[in-house]
Protein backbone atom coordinates (compact mmCIF):
# COMPACT_ATOMS: atom_id res chain seq x y z
CA UNK A 1 0.00 0.00 0.00
CA UNK A 2 1.45 3.38 -1.19
CA UNK A 3 2.34 5.81 1.93
CA UNK A 4 0.66 9.23 1.91
CA UNK A 5 3.82 10.83 1.29
CA UNK A 6 4.03 9.28 -1.74
CA UNK A 7 0.71 9.80 -3.25
CA UNK A 8 1.66 13.24 -2.07
CA UNK A 9 4.50 13.19 -4.09
CA UNK A 10 2.74 11.59 -7.23
CA UNK A 11 -0.03 14.69 -7.23
CA UNK A 12 2.23 17.21 -6.60
CA UNK A 13 0.54 18.48 -3.66
CA UNK A 14 2.64 21.37 -3.09
CA UNK A 15 2.00 22.78 -6.42
CA UNK A 16 -1.94 22.97 -5.50
CA UNK A 17 -1.39 26.11 -4.05
CA UNK A 18 -0.88 27.61 -7.31
CA UNK A 19 -4.36 26.27 -8.36
CA UNK A 20 -7.03 28.03 -6.11
CA UNK A 21 -5.87 31.14 -7.24
CA UNK A 22 -6.87 30.27 -10.66
CA UNK A 23 -10.42 30.23 -9.85
CA UNK A 24 -10.89 33.26 -7.69
CA UNK A 25 -9.00 35.84 -10.39
CA UNK A 26 -11.76 34.28 -12.63
CA UNK A 27 -14.93 35.42 -9.98
CA UNK A 28 -13.10 38.60 -9.28
CA UNK A 29 -12.67 39.38 -12.84
CA UNK A 30 -16.51 38.29 -13.41
CA UNK A 31 -17.92 39.83 -10.19
CA UNK A 32 -19.26 36.11 -9.18
CA UNK A 33 -17.62 35.71 -5.73
CA UNK A 34 -19.59 34.39 -3.63
CA UNK A 35 -19.71 31.74 -0.57
CA UNK A 36 -19.52 29.16 -3.54
CA UNK A 37 -15.91 30.61 -5.36
CA UNK A 38 -14.62 28.24 -2.32
CA UNK A 39 -15.86 24.97 -3.48
CA UNK A 40 -15.18 25.64 -7.18
CA UNK A 41 -11.23 26.38 -5.87
CA UNK A 42 -11.61 22.88 -3.93
CA UNK A 43 -12.35 21.41 -7.69
CA UNK A 44 -9.91 23.08 -9.28
CA UNK A 45 -7.20 21.69 -6.72
CA UNK A 46 -9.01 17.99 -6.91
CA UNK A 47 -8.65 18.24 -11.27
CA UNK A 48 -5.15 19.43 -10.62
CA UNK A 49 -4.14 16.51 -8.54
CA UNK A 50 -5.75 14.40 -11.09
CA UNK A 51 -3.94 15.57 -13.63
CA UNK A 52 -0.62 14.93 -11.69
CA UNK A 53 -1.10 11.44 -11.01
CA UNK A 54 -2.49 10.89 -14.37
CA UNK A 55 0.86 12.79 -15.67
CA UNK A 56 2.85 10.04 -13.92
CA UNK A 57 1.23 6.73 -14.87
CA UNK A 58 1.10 8.01 -18.29
CA UNK A 59 4.85 9.07 -18.27
CA UNK A 60 5.61 5.87 -15.73
CA UNK A 61 7.62 4.05 -18.76
CA UNK A 62 9.94 7.32 -20.12
CA UNK A 63 10.11 7.85 -16.06
CA UNK A 64 12.05 4.37 -15.70
CA UNK A 65 15.00 5.72 -17.46
CA UNK A 66 14.34 9.49 -16.64
CA UNK A 67 13.38 9.61 -13.53
CA UNK A 68 13.32 6.15 -12.09
CA UNK A 69 13.32 8.15 -8.49
CA UNK A 70 9.48 9.21 -9.13
CA UNK A 71 7.23 7.43 -6.94
CA UNK A 72 5.80 5.10 -9.95
CA UNK A 73 9.01 3.65 -11.70
CA UNK A 74 10.95 3.49 -7.76
CA UNK A 75 7.72 0.83 -6.78
CA UNK A 76 6.29 3.11 -4.44
CA UNK A 77 2.76 3.47 -5.66
CA UNK A 78 1.88 1.22 -8.13
CA UNK A 79 0.58 1.92 -11.89
CA UNK A 80 -2.63 0.76 -11.00
CA UNK A 81 -2.96 2.58 -8.00
CA UNK A 82 -2.02 5.94 -9.55
CA UNK A 83 -4.71 5.27 -12.34
CA UNK A 84 -6.94 4.93 -9.79
CA UNK A 85 -6.19 8.07 -8.15
CA UNK A 86 -6.31 10.15 -10.95
CA UNK A 87 -9.88 8.67 -12.27
CA UNK A 88 -11.28 9.28 -8.69
CA UNK A 89 -9.91 12.39 -8.15
CA UNK A 90 -11.12 13.87 -11.81
CA UNK A 91 -14.50 12.30 -10.93
CA UNK A 92 -14.71 14.07 -7.43
CA UNK A 93 -13.56 17.59 -8.54
CA UNK A 94 -16.09 17.60 -11.72
CA UNK A 95 -18.87 16.52 -9.02
CA UNK A 96 -18.22 19.52 -6.05
CA UNK A 97 -18.03 21.93 -9.30
CA UNK A 98 -21.34 20.27 -9.99
CA UNK A 99 -22.77 20.60 -6.75
CA UNK A 100 -20.96 23.98 -5.95
CA UNK A 101 -22.28 25.71 -9.35
CA UNK A 102 -24.72 23.18 -11.08
CA UNK A 103 -24.97 23.06 -14.85
CA UNK A 104 -22.92 26.29 -15.57
CA UNK A 105 -19.89 24.69 -13.53
CA UNK A 106 -20.62 21.64 -15.00
CA UNK A 107 -20.09 22.89 -18.57
CA UNK A 108 -16.56 24.68 -18.03
CA UNK A 109 -15.22 21.39 -15.31
CA UNK A 110 -16.24 18.81 -17.85
CA UNK A 111 -14.27 20.11 -20.36
CA UNK A 112 -11.56 21.17 -18.04
CA UNK A 113 -11.60 17.49 -16.94
CA UNK A 114 -11.29 16.05 -20.74
CA UNK A 115 -8.51 18.62 -21.08
CA UNK A 116 -6.56 17.37 -18.75
CA UNK A 117 -6.76 13.82 -19.55
CA UNK A 118 -6.26 15.09 -23.74
CA UNK A 119 -3.05 16.53 -22.47
CA UNK A 120 -1.71 13.03 -20.54
CA UNK A 121 -2.46 10.83 -22.81
CA UNK A 122 -2.34 12.41 -26.03
CA UNK A 123 -0.72 16.03 -26.89
CA UNK A 124 1.93 15.98 -24.03
CA UNK A 125 4.27 15.08 -26.77
CA UNK A 126 3.28 16.90 -29.39
CA UNK A 127 3.52 20.56 -31.02
CA UNK A 128 0.27 21.30 -29.63
CA UNK A 129 0.85 20.00 -25.61
CA UNK A 130 1.72 23.83 -24.44
CA UNK A 131 -1.41 25.12 -26.55
CA UNK A 132 -3.41 22.14 -24.65
CA UNK A 133 -2.04 22.60 -21.34
CA UNK A 134 -2.48 26.41 -21.24
CA UNK A 135 -5.93 25.89 -22.44
CA UNK A 136 -5.86 23.72 -19.50
CA UNK A 137 -5.50 26.93 -17.33
CA UNK A 138 -7.43 28.86 -18.70
CA UNK A 139 -10.49 27.27 -18.54
CA UNK A 140 -9.26 26.83 -14.80
CA UNK A 141 -9.90 30.57 -14.01
CA UNK A 142 -13.62 30.90 -16.06
CA UNK A 143 -14.47 27.87 -13.45
CA UNK A 144 -14.45 30.66 -11.16
CA UNK A 145 -16.89 32.70 -13.23
CA UNK A 146 -19.09 29.37 -13.74
CA UNK A 147 -21.09 29.66 -11.37
CA UNK A 148 -23.18 33.27 -12.61
CA UNK A 149 -24.34 36.13 -10.76
CA UNK A 150 -26.68 34.10 -7.98
CA UNK A 151 -28.56 30.66 -6.98
CA UNK A 152 -32.07 32.59 -8.39
CA UNK A 153 -29.99 31.65 -12.02
CA UNK A 154 -29.19 27.72 -11.48
CA UNK A 155 -31.94 26.39 -13.42
CA UNK A 156 -31.65 29.05 -16.55
CA UNK A 157 -29.59 27.68 -19.89
CA UNK A 158 -26.15 27.66 -19.64
CA UNK A 159 -25.47 30.43 -21.92
CA UNK A 160 -27.03 32.82 -19.80
CA UNK A 161 -23.70 32.85 -17.48
CA UNK A 162 -21.90 33.70 -20.82
CA UNK A 163 -21.88 37.55 -19.85
CA UNK A 164 -19.68 36.36 -16.95
CA UNK A 165 -17.50 34.09 -18.50
CA UNK A 166 -16.66 37.05 -20.81
CA UNK A 167 -15.94 39.11 -18.25
CA UNK A 168 -12.80 36.15 -16.98
CA UNK A 169 -11.93 36.17 -20.52
CA UNK A 170 -9.06 38.39 -20.62
CA UNK A 171 -7.67 37.00 -16.76
CA UNK A 172 -7.90 33.59 -18.88
CA UNK A 173 -6.03 34.46 -21.26
CA UNK A 174 -3.25 35.90 -19.09
CA UNK A 175 -2.92 32.59 -17.16
CA UNK A 176 -3.02 30.65 -20.32
CA UNK A 177 -0.40 32.44 -21.35
CA UNK A 178 1.81 31.88 -18.51
CA UNK A 179 0.98 28.39 -18.60
CA UNK A 180 2.30 28.21 -22.24
CA UNK A 181 5.33 29.50 -21.12
CA UNK A 182 6.00 27.43 -17.86
CA UNK A 183 5.31 24.04 -20.17
CA UNK A 184 7.16 25.11 -22.58
CA UNK A 185 10.23 24.74 -20.71
CA UNK A 186 9.11 22.08 -18.58
CA UNK A 187 9.32 20.12 -21.87
CA UNK A 188 13.39 20.67 -21.95
CA UNK A 189 13.74 19.41 -18.22
CA UNK A 190 15.87 16.67 -18.85
CA UNK A 191 17.37 17.21 -21.97
CA UNK A 192 18.13 20.92 -21.46
CA UNK A 193 17.12 24.11 -23.56
CA UNK A 194 18.93 26.01 -26.49
CA UNK A 195 18.67 29.84 -26.46
CA UNK A 196 15.68 30.47 -28.43
CA UNK A 197 13.02 29.44 -26.12
CA UNK A 198 14.28 31.17 -22.79
CA UNK A 199 14.23 34.09 -25.08
CA UNK A 200 10.55 33.39 -26.39
CA UNK A 201 9.54 32.46 -22.81
CA UNK A 202 10.96 35.93 -21.27
CA UNK A 203 9.19 38.08 -23.96
CA UNK A 204 5.94 36.10 -22.96
CA UNK A 205 6.56 36.54 -18.86
CA UNK A 206 6.98 40.72 -20.08
CA UNK A 207 3.90 40.39 -21.57
CA UNK A 208 1.69 38.62 -19.14
CA UNK A 209 2.99 40.95 -16.77
CA UNK A 210 2.26 43.93 -18.17
CA UNK A 211 -1.57 42.37 -18.67
CA UNK A 212 -1.72 42.26 -14.90
CA UNK A 213 -1.32 46.31 -14.14
CA UNK A 214 -4.05 48.03 -13.31
CA UNK A 215 -4.71 51.36 -13.99
CA UNK A 216 -2.30 53.46 -11.09
CA UNK A 217 -3.03 51.06 -9.17
CA UNK A 218 -0.38 50.41 -6.89
CA UNK A 219 -1.52 46.64 -5.44
CA UNK A 220 -1.58 44.77 -9.00
CA UNK A 221 1.21 46.87 -9.97
CA UNK A 222 3.41 45.31 -7.09
CA UNK A 223 2.21 42.08 -7.66
CA UNK A 224 2.93 41.58 -10.86
CA UNK A 225 6.71 43.32 -11.08
CA UNK A 226 7.20 40.53 -8.16
CA UNK A 227 5.68 37.92 -10.43
CA UNK A 228 7.80 39.23 -13.25
CA UNK A 229 10.77 39.62 -11.70
CA UNK A 230 11.09 36.42 -9.73
CA UNK A 231 10.20 34.32 -12.74
CA UNK A 232 12.08 36.23 -14.82
CA UNK A 233 15.74 36.18 -13.24
CA UNK A 234 14.89 32.36 -13.52
CA UNK A 235 15.02 31.97 -16.91
CA UNK A 236 17.63 34.76 -17.45
CA UNK A 237 19.96 32.26 -15.95
CA UNK A 238 18.34 29.65 -18.34
CA UNK A 239 19.61 31.95 -21.16
CA UNK A 240 22.72 32.34 -19.46
CA UNK A 241 23.11 28.36 -18.80
CA UNK A 242 20.45 26.68 -20.79
CA UNK A 243 21.38 22.58 -19.15
CA UNK A 244 18.58 21.11 -17.12
CA UNK A 245 19.22 21.79 -13.71
CA UNK A 246 18.77 25.12 -14.84
CA UNK A 247 15.62 24.92 -17.04
CA UNK A 248 14.27 22.37 -13.78
CA UNK A 249 14.51 25.75 -11.72
CA UNK A 250 12.76 28.22 -13.88
CA UNK A 251 10.01 25.94 -14.35
CA UNK A 252 9.85 25.25 -10.46
CA UNK A 253 9.97 29.44 -10.07
CA UNK A 254 6.83 29.64 -12.83
CA UNK A 255 4.89 27.19 -10.59
CA UNK A 256 5.53 28.95 -7.39
CA UNK A 257 5.09 32.29 -9.31
CA UNK A 258 1.99 31.68 -10.06
CA UNK A 259 0.32 33.02 -7.12
CA UNK A 260 1.80 36.25 -7.40
CA UNK A 261 0.22 36.71 -11.13
CA UNK A 262 -3.10 35.51 -9.73
CA UNK A 263 -3.16 37.80 -7.19
CA UNK A 264 -2.45 40.83 -9.63
CA UNK A 265 -5.19 39.77 -11.60
CA UNK A 266 -7.75 39.07 -8.87
CA UNK A 267 -6.39 42.81 -7.08
CA UNK A 268 -7.39 44.78 -10.59
CA UNK A 269 -10.34 43.23 -10.65
CA UNK A 270 -11.10 45.11 -7.42
CA UNK A 271 -10.49 42.56 -4.68
CA UNK A 272 -7.10 43.85 -3.44
CA UNK A 273 -6.96 42.43 -0.19
CA UNK A 274 -7.90 39.09 -1.29
CA UNK A 275 -5.46 39.83 -4.29
CA UNK A 276 -2.94 39.99 -1.72
CA UNK A 277 -3.92 37.02 0.27
CA UNK A 278 -3.55 34.64 -2.94
CA UNK A 279 -0.21 36.17 -3.79
CA UNK A 280 0.62 35.20 -0.18
CA UNK A 281 0.71 31.30 -1.56
CA UNK A 282 3.74 32.11 -3.56
CA UNK A 283 6.39 32.09 -0.56
CA UNK A 284 4.59 29.42 0.88
CA UNK A 285 4.65 27.59 -2.65
CA UNK A 286 8.60 27.81 -2.71
CA UNK A 287 8.68 26.63 0.61
CA UNK A 288 6.92 23.35 0.43
CA UNK A 289 8.81 23.03 -2.84
CA UNK A 290 12.02 22.03 -1.36
CA UNK A 291 10.26 19.15 0.63
CA UNK A 292 7.98 17.54 -2.82
CA UNK A 293 9.14 19.08 -5.98
CA UNK A 294 6.20 20.63 -7.93
CA UNK A 295 7.87 19.23 -11.68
Amino acid sequence: MSRLADLAELVRAPAALSVPGDVLAGAAAAGTLDRRTPALAGASVLLYWAGMAGNDWADRRLDAVERPERPIPSGRVHPAAALGVAAGLTAAGVALATAAGGRRAAAVAVPLAAAIWGYDLLAKDTAAGPAVMAACRGLDVLLGASAGPGRRGAARPVRRAAPALLRAVPAALTVAAHTWTVTALSRREVSGADRRLPRATLAGTALVAATALGRADPVPMALAAGYATRYGAAQAKVLADPSPPRVRAAVGAGITGLPALQGALTARAGARYLGLAVAAAAPLGRRLARLISPT
